[in-house]
């Protein structure tokens, strides 16, 4: 595994629709791992691949319940809305309030090619969101509802 470089806003592969992923190769699951390495390392709780360059549609996401990858991931239900912050590995030392659905369904491949499919709330359904709109060329700055202020070493979040 390596660690790969995290490209910042500005970036023209931040701003672009990742290509679609039509077979999972070694070089398909040496990226994913690569990916979550650099995650880890970054102390991220989800990494999209066109975060390190790469115009494909693979997310890697880990909210404390164990590593999750969706190869051509796809919102397929979506419900409620709840305004928190977020923070972006693309957009460092920033952090803003972004509304997303509450609830969400998610379906994709892993991996080794299953299907999946992802319930999910809280933490885990705005990261999905979050990395998908990665995909789409969508970062949270343009979703931004307003700055937020993180004080370093304070948990909470600040206005």
């Amino acid at each position: 595994m390596a660690k790969l470089e995290i490209v910042t806003i500005g970036h023209p592969v931040l701003e672009e629709q990742a290509k679609e992923v039509t077979k999972i190769t070694k070089r398909t699951v040496k990226l994913v791992n690569d990916m979550l390495e650099t995650m880890y390392d970054a102390n991220g709780v989800g990494l999209a691949a066109p975060q390190v360059g790469v115009s494909e549609r693979i997310i890697v996401l880990d909210v404390g319940e164990g590593p999750i990858v969706l190869i051509n991931p796809v919102i397929s239900a979506a419900e409620g809305e709840e305004i928190d912050v977020e923070g972006c590995l693309s957009v460092p030392e920033r952090w803003v309030y972004v509304k997303r659905s509450s609830n969400v369904v998610v379906t994709g491949l892993n991996e080794k090619g299953k299907s999946i499919r992802i319930p999910a709330d809280g933490l885990l359904a705005r990261a999905l969101q979050h990395e998908i709109d990665h995909l789409d060329g969508v970062l949270m700055v343009s979703k931004m509802l307003g700055e937020a202020t993180i004080e370093v070493g304070d948990e909470e979040e600040g206005e």
